[in-house]
């Protein structure tokens, strides 16, 4: 069982090998929620190897979704899936990169705190990731702390944080850490046969480093057989038992349960020495799954973006609609549209003309602006469910303005700093921001909903809290306009008087959000906002079914009754 007062928290870090994207975020964060079901308190930390302060700066197109915790964080997009699978929320500590390991060390050093010494890689940038390492354990919350290291084995940018890998493990003890190899065993269609020997040579390069690991888990499309575990087991310098398969699954939440079969949380217990009697209390979790796969209806959603050509970049939305469906016990499909081809009203029609919801995407800069605002036009008038996030809600804003209170020259200053009606314009406190890197409005902050309002039945509570990325808002000298007209400010910040929600009274379901729901979407707590959407959605599609078999319905005549 857990310990109870201060806690000695052991170490788990999960490497990669032959390729990237094999999921080492997924089996970590399975990992971390089977320990969870257990009992154990437990958080995962993502050690990035590129140079950038923090993903902030990047576009999507290259790194994928930018993922923002309470605290303001810009970080990578796998410690949405640390928070969706243990409903915790992460934080700065969380996610480290090379980057910010120099920046410290270079600050130090320029402040003198290594006079008369050569600063160097080891001992000076190793001492650096294990202090950030041991961050998070040092806190005393948690009985063991999983730390993924990005990157694949053998990359040059990757060495620094193998080597404090290797150093910890003498550190701390033989049963205080552990290394799991996550690695590919590719088919060979041709051959028919499954192949051990990119493991066997990610394993050696690892132990070039003087790494030796613990468990080794397998990415495969096909059953690892008893022979091939014993060969890799062999050649790996690891027991049988330690050679986990990870089978393709249908979806990333299979992934805890196929790590449960192959009895890596036992395995792991063991070779940390941890005792506990508890048997993984999974309920909640097969239940949503059996909600997932089993829906009873389907509704399709279009996210109408200017990044779709890489899913990853929408990542939590995506995920947080799979949450939602679940909950609906209905599947949502996504149709992916690419905002730039909306430009034309014809098209736009003819692409979301069959739709039964409509969500406009976050994103910055002018590309694929007006595509956005006839969507949300599409939409506006047509009565179909409407959710626009950050950007998607300023379209909305700016869209009302043009096509409903005349406003023909409405526009926000990131794309015209010199329109004439700035209905959206940088917040003031942004102006005088020069740097680009994490200067943003980000992080959580308090929301006061009206009591009569869409809002306010979503939430079920008039104070909420939210995570934003923005420099841009909307702008109060248009607020009372805006609200004769019938689009209605009922979500403010109380501290700012920012305003957060708007939506249309005289519509099914049209809101607007200034922050980003998809940010606190978790497996076991749905974000309120996309369950709502999402029931909009399924019942439109309802009504239109019904209005369309009334359509088709053919009057029967009846014969005279005769007496």
């Amino acid at each position: 069982m857990a310990a109870t007062g201060p806690k000695s928290a052991k170490y788990i870090f999960v490497t990669g090998g032959v390729t990237s994207s094999l999921g080492k975020g997924i089996i970590a964060s399975s990992l971390a929620k089977l320990l969870q079901s257990r009992g154990l308190s437990v958080t995962i930390q993502k050690f990035d190897p590129y140079i950038n302060i923090d993903p902030g700066t990047l576009n999507p197109y290259e790194h994928g979704e930018c993922y923002v915790t309470d605290d303001g964080a810009e970080t990578d997009l796998d410690l949405g899936h640390y928070e969706r699978f243990l409903n915790r929320p992460t934080s700065k500590a969380n996610n480290i990169t090379t980057g910010r390991i120099y920046n410290n060390v270079i600050t130090r050093e320029r402040r003198g705190d290594f006079l008369g010494k050569t600063v160097q890689v080891v001992p000076h940038i190793t001492d650096e990731i294990k202090r950030n390492i041991r961050l998070l354990g040092d806190t005393g919350e948690y009985d063991i702390i999983i730390t993924e290291i990005g990157g694949c084995v053998g990359d040059i940018e990757s060495l620094p944080f193998v080597e404090a890998v290797r150093q910890l493990k003498f550190e701390l003890g033989e049963k205080d850490t552990l290394v799991i190899h996550l690695t590919l065993v590719p088919y060979l269609q041709s051959a028919g046969e499954l192949k051990t020997k990119p493991t066997q040579h990610s394993v050696r390069m690892l132990l070039e480093n003087g790494v030796q690991p613990d468990i080794i888990v397998c990415r495969t499309e096909h059953p690892l057989p008893q022979d091939i575990r014993r060969k890799i087991a062999l050649f790996c310098n690891v027991q049988v038992s330690s050679v986990i398969e990870a089978i393709d699954a249908g979806t990333i939440y299979d992934v805890p349960l196929l790590m449960q079969k192959e009895r890596l949380d036992q395995r792991t217990l063991y070779m940390l020495d941890l005792y506990n009697d508890k048997d993984a209390d999974l309920d909640a979790w097969k239940q949503f799954l059996g909600r997932l796969k089993n829906p009873g209806d389907t509704v399709r959603i279009g996210l109408v973006g200017k990044y779709i050509e890489l899913h990853d970049a929408y990542k939590s939305i995506a995920e947080s609609f799979i949450h939602a469906g679940a909950e609906n016990e209905c599947k949502v499909q996504l149709e992916w549209i690419q905002s730039e081809t909306l430009a034309d009203e014809h098209h736009c029609a003819d692409v979301l003309r069959d739709l039964d919801g409509v969500l406009v995407a976050p994103g910055f800069g002018e590309r694929g602006i007006e595509g956005k605002i006839n969507a949300v036009r599409y939409v506006r008038e047509r009565g179909i469910p409407f959710l626009g996030i950050c950007l998607g809600m300023q379209m909305a804003v700016i869209e009302y303005a043009r096509n409903v209170m005349g406003i023909e020259d409405a526009h926000s200053t990131e794309m015209d700093p010199h329109t004439p009606s700035p209905v959206i314009s940088m917040m003031e406190e942004q102006k005088s921001v020069t740097d680009k890197g994490g200067t943003m409005r980000l992080g959580a902050y308090a929301c006061k909903l009206k009591r009569d309002s869409l809002a306010h039945q979503i939430y079920g509570k008039t104070q909420i809290s939210e995570r934003h990325r923005h420099r841009y808002e909307f702008n109060n000298n248009y607020l009372e306009q805006f609200e004769r007209a019938g689009l209605r400010p009922t979500g403010i910040n109380p501290d700012t008087g920012l305003v957060e929600i708007v939506e249309l009274a005289n519509h099914p379901w049209f809101v607007g959000v200034q922050f980003h729901p998809e940010l606190k979407s978790t497996v076991m707590n749905p974000h309120p906002l996309f369950v709502q959407f999402v029931r909009a959605a399924l019942t439109y599609s309802q009504q239109k079914r019904t209005a369309s078999t009334s359509d088709r319905a053919v009057p029967v005549e009846t014969a005279d009754v005769v007496d």
